[in-house]
């Protein structure tokens, strides 16, 4: 029997939520666990830098273009942005190019760009991209007041098949509020608990893979990978 793709779709409730923070710690988190492992951040928009961090995860074993093929000048959503450069972008092209890059054993990590229904292509969003790619979705939001809105309505703009296996990682703000330390378990009361991880503040050195991750962000880490189901080697 083929061993089959194995995506996971790292969307979340915004911009700016540490997507790429996240997907940048467990694609190296998966190379010193000797796990197969790829990712791709197949659209940018006003700058490559997400895609650069990927590439550094990833220690080049995939080059920049292949991690992100499509890129925009303009700060904007991905199908905005190519719009003005009068360019064209199909959620078809970006299937097709995410399934002849990822290998059939391998953890394909695909990051999207915003939120989970901010437009990415000419004629898709990223849940469509996630749907389409029978992906499990992993939501990424900030651990600040309004998140259990936010979460919620994300999962519930998900397929029910997708939305009940779907980890949810509370990203540690800059600066805490009154409900930090209250969000997960309220937001367990509306899902699944275990399937809540949250994740404390990443040192600028760690994010940039120049220093080794706490035990406890390891022990997130770990337990996220544990979430996403049986991993490949």
């Amino acid at each position: 029997m083929a061993v089959r793709r194995q995506f996971l779709g790292v969307t979340g409730t915004g911009t700016g939520v540490g997507k790429t923070v996240l997907s940048a710690l467990l694609v190296r988190r998966c190379v010193r666990l000797g796990l197969s492992v790829r990712a791709f951040k197949p659209l940018c928009s006003g700058g490559r830098g997400d895609a650069l961090a990927l590439e550094a995860a990833l220690g080049g074993s995939l080059a920049l273009d292949t991690i992100n093929p499509w890129h925009f000048d303009a700060p904007l959503s991905p199908s905005l942005a190519a719009r003005l450069e009068r360019r064209k972008v199909t959620l078809g092209q970006v299937v097709d190019h995410l399934r002849r890059y990822s290998v059939a054993g391998d953890l394909t990590l695909v990051e999207g760009a915003g939120g989970l229904l901010s437009p990415l292509t000419a004629d898709g969003d990223n849940r469509d991209l996630i749907v389409r790619l029978g992906a499990l979705p992993l939501i990424v939001a900030s651990n600040r007041l309004g998140v259990i809105h936010d979460v919620r309505a994300v999962l519930g703009n998900l397929p029910p098949r997708l939305r009940d296996r779907a980890p949810v990682v509370l990203m540690a703000p800059a600066q805490a509020d009154e409900s930090t330390a209250h969000n997960a378990r309220s937001l367990g009361e509306f899902l699944e608990p275990d399937h809540i991880v949250e994740l404390p503040r990443v040192p600028e050195e760690v994010r940039a893979g120049a220093a080794r991750p706490s035990l406890s962000l390891t022990r997130s880490l770990d337990r996220i990978l544990d979430l996403i189901g049986p991993m490949p080697s």
